[in-house]
């Protein structure tokens, strides 16, 4: 076996380890977003498709929620807009960290691209050079893990019920805060992360969904940049 082979092989493990707690946390999740649409019309052919296209667990289920007869096209395109937004941010952070990806490597793997990928991307770089065959091992599998799960709960509906009573509803919340905790690097990173999630918080009890996203991504950029500018060894 040659060496080129030995990291590939090393690249397809990793990526695989680091994604899947991800992707068991999400699968209630994409088994209820499946379950959700059924129940408000759409077929199990539309949900695969939904899910296939769009990958947006946030934006999915926002659609969902205020999906009628008439479809409210406008309403749908604004929430999905707020909501992701953020995607340009994070495609914005990874952008220097995926020079060892070519161009159709990095918008195959973009488009992939969720907050639980992009952490543990994010994560990755700070360690090694971010490969083409972990960026996108990582995210065909979690986005076919997505795809798969959605289905699964479309076709069940509702035998599946509700995941909030076991508690699953806070396992993205867990693994996101082992992710900003493994990417902090001091004080400056705590002062971010609390001005995103304060800002966030409040817009989301006065104004409410999907605003607070938006608010919370804007909030830390914010907060990076004043507090980026403080630091004494800023140029």
């Amino acid at each position: 076996m040659t060496s080129t082979t030995r990291r590939s092989d090393s690249e397809w493990r990793a990526a695989l380890a680091d994604i899947t707690p991800a992707m068991v946390a999400g699968i209630p999740f994409a088994a209820l977003c499946g379950a959700l649409a059924i129940a408000k019309g759409l077929s199990p052919a539309e949900v695969f498709a939904m899910s296939l296209i769009v990958f947006a667990g946030g934006a999915q289920f926002a659609a969902i929620e205020i999906w009628s007869s008439p479809v409210p096209v406008s309403a749908l395109v604004v929430s999905t807009l707020l909501i992701n937004t953020r995607h340009i941010l994070m495609g914005v952070s990874l952008r220097p960290k995926l020079h060892a990806l070519s161009p159709a490597q990095r918008v195959l793997g973009c488009f992939t691209l969720a907050d639980e990928n992009w952490a543990v991307a994010e994560r990755r770089a700070t360690v090694r050079v971010i490969s083409p065959t972990y960026f996108l091992v990582m995210g065909v599998v979690f986005w076919a893990n997505w795809v798969a799960w959605s289905l699964v709960g479309a076709l069940l509906g509702p035998v599946l019920g509700d995941p909030k009573r076991l508690g699953a509803d806070f396992a993205f919340t867990a693994i996101f805060i082992a992710l900003i905790v493994s990417l902090g690097t001091g004080a400056r990173s705590v002062g971010v992360v609390v001005a995103s999630a304060l800002t966030a918080a409040l817009v989301r009890a006065l104004i409410g969904s999907p605003w607070h996203v938006l608010s919370g991504a804007l909030a830390g950029i914010v907060a990076a940049a004043i507090l980026h500018r403080h630091t004494p060894d800023a140029r």
